[in-house]
Formats: C-alpha cells, structure tokens, sequence
C-alpha cells in the first residue's frame, strides 16, 4: 500500500458518523458510571446508625476531665487550670494541662481570675492566642 492509497483511505473517512458513535458510547459509559455510583451512595446511608445523647444532666461549666468535686476541698472546677508551682494557666485540652499533676492543680472560671492571680496564658495553647 502506497502513501497515496492510505490518504484516499483517510479522506474518505467520516468523521460525523463516528462522532456520532463515540458520543453514544460516552454517554451510556457516563449514565452506568452515575448509576453505579449512585448505588453505592445509597447503600452507604442505610449503614449509619443513629445517635443517642444519653447524658442530658451534663454541667457544661464542667471542663472535660474535670470533675465537681475535689480532694481535700479542693477546687476542681472551671475553665482554665494552672499548677500551684508554675506560671501559666492553660485550657484543659492543652498539651500543657495534660502535664500537671490532679493535686497541683488549680482551676480559674476566667482569664481575668487566673491573671489576677498572677498567671498568664501558656503560648503553646493555641486557643489561648
């Protein structure tokens, strides 16, 4: 076969028949794949289980890991802790608190109360920034 044979072969190709086609073929690939993919989603939502709130009687004021009632009167409520032997007051949830010993700790309402006690907030509590 010859070059001049394999030109007359390609310009008598036509290319608005096979448009036609491969958009066909598209679009059932496209409707299959949305259909697949829809039904995955569907049987995805019917795994979730329901949630349950099962402590409604629950103090907000309450940090987590804090609890109402300390040892030997002490207070062990609030917002903001801070060790009897440092300088900085922290949020519960700070890589600082979770370093305090339970029988050092004190615990402030607000930032106010914990600076007038002559703490100030640790920089490397993030919320505290």
């Amino acid at each position: 076969m010859n070059i001049q044979e394999y030109v007359s072969k390609i310009k008598s190709f036509r290319p608005e028949g096979f448009r036609h086609e491969l958009f066909i073929i598209l679009s059932i690939i496209l409707a299959s794949t949305a259909s697949f993919g829809l039904g995955r989603l569907s049987a995805f939502e019917s795994r979730k289980t329901a949630i349950s709130i099962d402590n409604v009687g629950l103090n907000l004021a309450t940090p987590i890991g804090a609890s109402s009632s300390g040892e030997k009167g002490t207070k062990v409520t609030g917002v903001y802790v801070a060790s009897k032997n440092g300088s900085k007051y922290h949020l519960p949830t700070c890589p600082g608190a979770k370093t305090i010993a339970e029988a050092n700790k004190i615990w402030f309402e607000t930032r106010e109360e914990a600076e007038q006690a002559g703490y100030t907030g640790a920089s490397n509590c993030n919320s505290l920034k």
